[in-house]
């Protein structure tokens, strides 16, 4: 596994980027808007990000929140797996809790599933094959 991005769900996504690229020196290296699903995205990240194998960090936009209770701002973490099902089957026989099995993401074809850890934290599991 590796480790590829973190979400953060922020109100305004823009000042987001802003502090990001310009006071933190990372990129900007990707947006995605989805306005059927409500929300947009930008990733951000040092060099080429997950291309040059840097994690990368995930800013959510829910568009018409403008402010989150601090703790519900974060979102989860993600990591790579071959295969996202054996992830799954593997991570349950270990007693794991894997809270949504593997499928395409919503408006997408990418196969994801999510694990909760014991203290509540979401993990993305994001099938790339090699």
């Amino acid at each position: 596994m590796r480790l590829l991005h973190t979400m953060l769900r922020v109100g305004d996504l823009q000042r987001s980027i802003d502090f990001y690229t310009n006071v933190m020196g990372m990129n900007l290296l990707r947006r995605t808007e989805r306005p059927d699903q409500g929300y947009s995205l930008a990733f951000v990240g040092y060099g080429d990000g997950n291309v040059g194998g840097e994690a990368e960090i995930e800013l959510t936009y829910n568009h018409g929140v403008s402010s989150y209770e601090m703790g519900g701002a974060y979102g989860h973490i993600a990591l790579a797996v071959p295969d996202a099902a054996a992830a799954c089957a593997k991570i349950k026989a270990s007693g794991g809790n894997v809270t949504r099995e593997a499928g395409p993401v919503k408006g997408g074809t990418t196969v994801i599933a999510f694990v909760t850890d014991p203290d509540g934290y979401k993990i993305e599991l994001i099938e790339r094959r090699a």
